[in-house]
C-alpha cells in the first residue's frame, strides 16, 4: 500500500478509490469530537485559512458549509451532508469543494481515546480513482496537515 508520511499527518492510499489518514492528538477523544461538531469550535482550526462562513446543522441529514477566505481575499467554498453521527465515537459525512462541483467523496472519522489522546483516523471514499488522484494532487496532505496542527493548538487552549 503506497504511504506518504509527514511528522504529525500518516496519510495511505488504502485502495484505489480511497485515502485514509492518522493523526493524533494530546486530548480526550471527547473534545475532539466536540471540536469537529460545533462552529464555534471548527471556525477556530479548519482549513488553512480563515472561515469566513461556518454553518452547521450537526445531525444526520444535516448540511454543513465553510468557506475560506486567503490573504488576497479569494473564497473557497466545501459543502456536505452529515450521513453518520456516534458521539464520541464516528463522524461520516459528504465533502464536495464548490470549485469542482459534482465530486462528492464521503469521510468516515473515527475517534479512539488510548490513555488520554486521541486517535483520529479519516477514511475518504471516492467515485473514481480520478477524483482520489485528484485530491492527492490539490494539495490536501498539505491542507489537512496544516488544519490538524490548528487544532492541536486550539485543543491545548481547552484543556
Amino acid at each position: 500500500m503506497p504511504q506518504i508520511r509527514n511528522n504529525s499527518l500518516s496519510i495511505t492510499l488504502p485502495s484505489d478509490l480511497e485515502i485514509a489518514g492518522v493523526r493524533e492528538f494530546d486530548a480526550p477523544r471527547e473534545l475532539v469530537f466536540e471540536a469537529h461538531s460545533k462552529p464555534e469550535h471548527l471556525r477556530n482550526w479548519w482549513g488553512i485559512n480563515s472561515l469566513s462562513v461556518c454553518e452547521v446543522d450537526f445531525r444526520p441529514g444535516g448540511a454543513w458549509r465553510f468557506v475560506e477566505r486567503n490573504e488576497e481575499g479569494e473564497e473557497f467554498g466545501f459543502h456536505g451532508e452529515y450521513r453518520e453521527i456516534v458521539p464520541p465515537e464516528k463522524l461520516v459525512y459528504t465533502f464536495e469543494y464548490e470549485g469542482l462541483p459534482g465530486h462528492v467523496s464521503v469521510e468516515t472519522l473515527t475517534f479512539e481515546e488510548r490513555d488520554g489522546r486521541t486517535i483520529l483516523t479519516s477514511l475518504t471514499a471516492f467515485d473514481s480513482k480520478e477524483d482520489r488522484d485528484g485530491m492527492i494532487e490539490s494539495g490536501m496532505e498539505e491542507g489537512a496537515n496544516i488544519g490538524y496542527n490548528r487544532l492541536d493548538a486550539y485543543l491545548e487552549t481547552l484543556q
